[in-house]
C-alpha cells in the first residue's frame, strides 16, 4: 500500500471482515487512467452479450473451421435455418462475422483473427474450468 491510502468507514454488510477499508488512491488513479473509453466498454459489453447465447456460440465455433452457408450452419448446430439467419444478422452488426456473396449464396466467416482468438481463449479457459466443474459435480 502506498502512503496515499485513505481510510474509509466500513459498511455494515455481513461478511465484511475489515475494521477499516483502505483505498490506494495511486493505484485507483493508475487503473482509471488506463480504462478504455465508455464507447469501447459499451461495444465490448455488446460482444460479450452476443456470446451469452449457446446457439450463437455454436455458430461461432462452427465458423472456426472456415466459412459456411446458413444451411450448413443449421445442419452443424442443430438450429433451424431461421434461427441461424437471425443469429448471423445479430453477429454481423458488431462485425463478429462477415458475409461473402457468390451469386445467390451467402457464406459466413469470422470477421477477423481477434474473434478467433477470443473464441480460442474462451474454449481454453472452459477446458481448464471444466475439470473443476466435473470435480465439484462428483463431490456433490
Amino acid at each position: 500500500m502506498t502512503g496515499t491510502a485513505q481510510a474509509m468507514p466500513t459498511s455494515s454488510q455481513p461478511g465484511n471482515d475489515c475494521a477499516v477499508r483502505l483505498v490506494d488512491a495511486e493505484k485507483v488513479e493508475a487503473v482509471r487512467s488506463r480504462m478504455p473509453a465508455d464507447m469501447d466498454v459499451s461495444d465490448l459489453a455488446v460482444i460479450f452479450g452476443l456470446l451469452s447465447d449457446q446457439g450463437r456460440v455454436r455458430i461461432l465455433i462452427a465458423l472456426l473451421e472456415g466459412e459456411m452457408c446458413v444451411c450448413d450452419l443449421a445442419a452443424t448446430t442443430g438450429l433451424s435455418e431461421s434461427a441461424v439467419s437471425h443469429a448471423l444478422r445479430l453477429l454481423r452488426g458488431p462485425r463478429v462475422v462477415e458475409v461473402r456473396r457468390a451469386g445467390r449464396m451467402a457464406y459466413y466467416s469470422l470477421a477477423d483473427s481477434h474473434v478467433r482468438m477470443l473464441l480460442d481463449l474462451g474454449l481454453t479457459h472452459v477446458g481448464h474450468t471444466g475439470q473443476d466443474r466435473l470435480k465439484m459435480v462428483s463431490n456433490s
